[in-house]
């Protein structure tokens, strides 16, 4: 289907996402800008996305300023559709934006819009609700959870809660079932499944994930001594997770269910809760994202 030529870009901006700095420097520069650029601040999720509904035919480009729940929320609305999804990364975390080469920079974002080049990307479908990045179960759902009920923003706070959940975190037992394998069933500190390779901040929990391959990678993460945490966490950032006997990787495109007795699971960073049958699938080329010239894809 042709999409229709290029009119102007939305700026939605979440004025709470991010540590201070960055968001002070770049609601200064979109607010200098306010002539050129059109820009919108979203109070809430659904605010957000009752206004890219409202708004939906008289902009091509929706961009989100802000971090990846942000992000999610914008891409959500234009899954299916010929509408574009820039990212103005201002986040703790910025995974989706450093996997597709978006840099926390207007100017360069803007020469990038007038270019209007594009790369499809799948995204996962969990219950109805869409990942572009990484979701799950276990450590990093639990820091969601509890990241989530913090004032406070930014790598060290994360560090800390992740810090504080390791060491009271508990096995939690997942069944997976892929049609035409046998099933898994075991006892896990982490259960991930990816689309891209990264949570943020290069922590490269699936190093070989695509988001456009139409496949969806199962990260598995066994109990392990928790004095080899320092270890894991050096693997982590170093994209090297592949070599301990602890982790499993599983790669499939076919929809498959989780069944868990755990609620929180954590969809891109955002704590959420889900119960009975977790159904999962992939849904290809579902999504156009702006090509920056950082795009390494």
């Amino acid at each position: 289907m042709e999409c229709p030529e290029l009119k102007r870009s939305l700026f939605i901006l979440n004025p709470n996402a991010g540590v201070i700095p960055v968001k002070l420097i770049l609601s200064k520069e979109l607010q200098r800008r306010r002539n050129e650029l059109a820009c919108y601040k979203s109070l809430s999720i659904d605010d957000s996305g009752s206004h890219i509904k409202q708004s939906f035919d008289n902009y091509d480009v929706f961009v989100a300023a802000g971090g990846d729940g942000t992000v999610r929320t914008v891409a959500s609305e234009l899954v299916d559709t010929c509408k574009i999804l820039g990212v103005l990364p201002m986040g703790s975390g910025n995974g989706f934006a450093r996997e597709f080469g978006f840099r926390p920079n207007i100017r360069s974002l803007v020469k990038d819009i007038k270019k209007a080049r594009t790369i499809t990307a799948d995204v996962i479908d969990i219950n109805g609700l869409i990942c572009l990045n990484c979701a799950g179960i276990g450590l990093d759902s639990f820091v969601a959870h509890s990241f989530d009920r913090l004032k406070t923003r930014g790598f060290w706070s994360y560090a800390w809660e992740t810090m504080k959940n390791f060491i009271r975190l508990r096995p939690v037992n997942v069944n997976i079932r892929i049609p035409g394998e046998e099933p898994v069933c075991e006892d896990l500190f982490v259960l991930t499944m990816a689309n891209t390779r990264q949570f943020g901040l290069k922590a490269y929990i699936a190093p070989d994930a695509k988001p456009n391959d139409g496949i969806i990678d199962l990260v598995l993460i066994k109990p392990f001594p928790k004095f080899l945490f320092p270890v894991f966490l050096y693997r982590l950032f170093r994209g090297t997770m592949r070599n301990s006997k602890y982790v499993r990787y599983i790669k499939t495109d076919k929809p498959f269910t989780i069944r868990t007795g755990e609620t929180r699971f954590h969809i891109d960073g955002e704590p959420v809760e889900l119960s009975g049958d977790v159904n999962v699938r992939i849904r290809c080329n579902a999504l156009n994202v702006l090509r920056t010239k950082h795009n390494k894809l």
